[in-house]
């Protein structure tokens, strides 16, 4: 009697997070979005799935008994990129770097790539977008004409995987691992699957071969990195790729990082010969600011442990339809339509007649509430048509009862302002008191309670 086949298992992973079910629902009930869910087929548990194991089991340690081994690190040839790192690229390390399609990702990791194997290090550039043709333009265009640099055009990872174990090079580029599948899973590359089970195996290779290996990632539309939420839970560093191309820069930031600091930054400026860094990006924000114009404000933003001079622009205007609008760019529109109630109700300031805009100048954006007062004051520049003193700098939190609350590290946001030129600050009452003799000696501070209180000294 002839056999039967038996029909594959189907599972629907949600692509957003990587939640996985056997039935479809319209919207994931992990990340809460809707009509994320894909069709995939069950992978079979076998004992060589992933090819990399461990050969003695793990056991149970002391963490007093923990021996702390130097960790191995070589620079980049970037110095901001170093520090950003945390040092350096750490060996055996798996790191994922994402951004909008030609942000400069590629770019980037050439450059890396070349000043790794000046070092003598060996360099394996997979691209699996593009042609060694291609690749290789890029590099001749950069500069680049190492003898230790090899590319690789290929997309399956069995056929990778042989030549990584083969070179045993120290540094690894897979470009990207959206292009890249697994032969033995029944699903297109992308999919919630491959990248699943390639960034697994990644893993494995980095840690067992102690190779540095940097995964590059697509983003959605949202920006956003693409894939399943566990592409970033696996990997050890994360860097997201953003800026604004036709200004020429480029900001890099750590979102992630297991071997040093998160949401440090580094500015790239992009150049006929590549990438070039920024050592000074609150000269480079504020070098087109126009003084003695309203609805403008400098605002000291910390990115990590630095803090970084931005201009805080706004227009207000009066409206000709029933409904106002609310446009940001750069700052969260749910911070601004909170701003806009408290200077309504706490200031008495009618602003539901009035379309508001506001941005942050270079298209950076911010995410930190000590943005809070200095994008305050910009809305009621522009609603008064009054001018902010251009040598002042403002920060500090606003709640919901118009106060205005400290914020972190208020004597390195002062010290910037110092340095570039800025005689007076504005902050919250309760940081002045924390801030140093030698600092108020430099600056002309003044403390603030309420928004009532920030209104009536700067506003002019």
């Amino acid at each position: 009697m002839a056999k039967t086949a038996t029909k594959a298992k189907t599972l629907w992973a949600c692509k957003e997070c990587g939640h996985i079910q056997p039935k479809w629902t319209g919207s994931c009930p992990a990340c809460l979005k809707w009509n994320t869910f894909e069709e995939e087929v069950a992978i079979e548990q076998t004992a060589d799935r992933f090819s990399v194991e461990s050969a003695e089991k793990a056991k149970p340690i002391r963490v007093a008994e923990v021996q702390h081994l130097p960790v191995q690190r070589f620079t980049t040839g970037f110095k901001e990129l170093d520090r950003l790192l945390g040092g350096g690229i750490v060996a055996g390390s798996l790191t994922l770097v994402a951004g909008d399609p030609g942000i400069g990702k590629s770019t980037l990791l050439l450059q890396v790539s070349d000043a790794l194997s000046l070092q003598g290090k060996t360099v394996l550039y997979v691209s699996g977008e593009e042609s060694v043709e291609q690749t290789a333009m890029r590099a001749k265009r950069l500069g680049i004409k190492s003898n230790n640099l090899f590319i690789l055009n290929d997309t399956q990872f069995s056929s990778i995987r042989a030549q990584i174990e083969q070179m045993r090079p120290s540094v690894v580029i897979v470009d990207s691992i959206q292009i890249l599948y697994k032969q033995e899973i029944p699903s297109s590359p992308g999919s919630v699957s491959q990248v699943r089970e390639l960034a697994m195996e990644f893993m494995h290779l980095a840690k067992r071969l102690q190779i540095a290996i940097f995964l590059v990632g697509h983003v959605t539309k949202s920006g956003e990195i693409a894939g399943p939420r566990v592409l970033e839970h696996l990997v050890d560093v994360v860097l997201d790729f953003e800026g604004d191309r036709l200004q020429g820069y480029r900001m890099l930031r750590g979102v992630k990082n297991r071997f040093g600091p998160t949401e440090e930054i580094v500015l790239f400026q992009m150049a006929v010969t590549g990438l070039v860094e920024v050592e000074n990006p609150s000269h480079f924000f504020l070098q087109e600011r126009q003084k003695e114009r309203s609805g403008s404000v400098i605002v000291p933003s910390l990115e990590g442990s630095r803090a970084v001079l931005i201009e805080v622009q706004s227009l207000v205007a009066p409206s000709p339809m029933p409904t106002a609008a609310r446009k940001s760019t750069g700052v969260d529109i749910n911070r601004l339509s909170l701003l806009l109630a408290v200077l309504e109700k706490k200031a008495g300031y009618p602003m539901h007649h009035c379309d508001v805009f506001v941005s942050i100048a270079g298209g950076v954006k911010v995410y930190e509430p000590a943005i809070d007062l200095g994008l305050f004051l910009a809305i009621l520049s522009s609603f008064t048509n009054t001018i902010i003193d251009a040598d002042t700098v403002v920060f500090g939190e606003v709640g919901l009862g118009g106060e205005v609350r400290s914020v972190a590290k208020a004597e390195n946001r002062i010290k910037e302002a110092i340095h570039l030129g800025f005689t007076k600050c504005i902050l919250p009452k309760k940081n002045f008191s924390a801030i140093s003799s030698e600092i108020k000696q430099k600056i002309a501070l003044q403390s603030v309670a309420t928004v009532e209180e920030a209104i009536h000294a700067f506003i002019r």
